[in-house]
């Protein structure tokens, strides 16, 4: 599984727990929770690419399944795009099918990458404050939770205090973050050859619907599954719903 922007493995947690008929794996993407940065290329798709297809190949993982969520999508897309490593299947939860330049939330995306750039230009001390800042994290939870249920948001905002401020360094950040939003995982979709379950949500405006039904339309074997009332968090807001369909694509 590869996690989204900002993420670690701890983000998929809730679907894992209701998985547990498989052997998940799941890294922290290079300069995220306790992996160190990528010293010999570059934060972007190519670069987190070359990391799953190498870990991959030294755990001998062939013709394993793989799964991407949101930022994780577009790495796995690109992974299962290419010719090096044969994937028996493919899950995207959350694709990004929608440039963020283009999408609805493209004001908050221009927003976005002014708040990256300075980040990385102020002095350190003060450019990390920002980008750990509680209350913008908090500030980008609320937007992204749909659920009204007041338990659910609080273990949503709890989960992104712990862990959304766990990178490497500031500079790796904002090349991830470059690479989230000038990529999509419809870049290489008609390469996608092996059977591919989009989950997506119904009122996810970081990944709108619209562009969701055209990315399946453009992969020769997708099967899309909308689940209802949920936005770009649904492995917090229905990780048992995508499980559920996870298990049944796989069997």
């Amino acid at each position: 599984m590869v996690h989204g922007f900002r993420g670690t493995h701890h983000g998929l947690q809730d679907i894992i727990d209701n998985l547990s008929d498989f052997r998940i794996i799941i890294p922290d993407l290079p300069g995220f929770g306790d992996s160190t940065p990528m010293t010999e290329r570059h934060h972007d798709i190519a670069g987190y690419s070359e990391f799953v297809e190498q870990m991959i190949q030294k755990l001998d993982l062939a013709n394993c399944v793989l799964l991407g969520h949101s930022f994780g999508s577009i790495i796995a897309s690109e992974v299962a795009a290419g010719s090096h490593i044969p994937i028996q299947k493919l899950i995207l939860i959350n694709p990004i099918a929608t440039p963020a330049l283009q999408g609805p939330r493209k004001l908050f995306t221009q927003f976005a990458i002014a708040y990256y750039w300075l980040g990385r230009k102020l002095p350190k001390k003060a450019g990390e404050a920002l980008l750990k800042s509680k209350s913008v994290t908090l500030s980008t939870s609320a937007l992204l939770a749909k659920t009204k249920d007041k338990k659910l948001r609080k273990h949503i905002h709890k989960e992104h205090l712990t862990h959304f401020s766990r990178f490497q360094a500031r500079e790796t950040l904002n090349e991830a973050f470059m690479a989230s939003v000038t990529a999509t995982a419809a870049d290489h979709a008609a390469a996608i050859t092996m059977p591919t379950l989009l989950i997506v949500g119904e009122i996810d405006d970081v990944a709108p619907l619209k562009g969701q039904y055209k990315l399946a339309r453009t992969i020769p074997q997708a099967t899309l599954l909308e689940i209802a009332k949920v936005g770009h968090l649904i492995h917090h807001e229905a990780p048992k719903q995508a499980a559920t369909a996870i298990a049944e694509f796989l069997r």
